[in-house]
């Protein structure tokens, strides 16, 4: 059964629209490794799409493409490990899923009073903190193996382009391939 699961797993995260986003999910991580170790201290984000993704940070244009290159060229080098970021999206959603079913499970028995369920927030508080710190590990596995991709094979950039998202700075990446 586990077999079935792991190719039906597999069929899904290698359909062509997936797969694109994966890919420039990954390329967005590296992108911002890269920037981030120019700039450390200035504060970025990014957003994956089929199409590209947005870098948003007060960076040049110019910056921004060189970033993008030399992330694109270390991930075709084989730095796959660029496209996992600790700050993804991915790793605070795991945390706050898990966090969020500890504190169900923890009320689960809870009477109907308030002060039964204030009882059990001990229990919910130490459920929760444990489970953020399994989320972390939890979150870098989702990252490497559903949600990004560092194996970005043919992936090119098309444009970059500056933009403004509402009062933040932003880069649109497009990619093909």
């Amino acid at each position: 059964m586990a077999s079935v699961n792991t190719h039906f797993a597999s069929l899904f995260l290698n359909q062509p629209f997936i797969l694109r986003i994966r890919r420039n999910h990954g390329l967005e991580h590296a992108t911002l490794h890269v920037l981030s170790h120019r700039h450390p201290k200035t504060s970025m984000a990014g957003h994956s799409d089929p199409t590209g993704f947005w870098i948003l940070g007060d960076i040049s244009t110019e910056e921004m493409k060189n970033a993008v290159a030399e992330a694109l060229r270390r991930l075709k080098g084989g730095e796959v490990d660029l496209a996992v970021h600790p700050n993804c999206g991915t790793n605070l959603a795991t945390a706050g899923l898990l966090a969020g079913l500890a504190g169900v499970i923890a009320m689960f028995g809870a009477g109907r009073r308030m002060r039964d369920k204030f009882e059990r927030l001990p229990l919910a508080a130490s459920l929760a903190t444990l489970a953020v710190l399994l989320a972390r590990p939890l979150g870098f596995y989702l990252q490497q193996h559903i949600t990004t991709s560092g194996e970005i094979q043919t992936l090119e950039v098309v444009e970059i382009r500056a933009a403004r998202r509402g009062w933040m700075n932003a880069h649109r990446v497009v990619t093909r391939g």
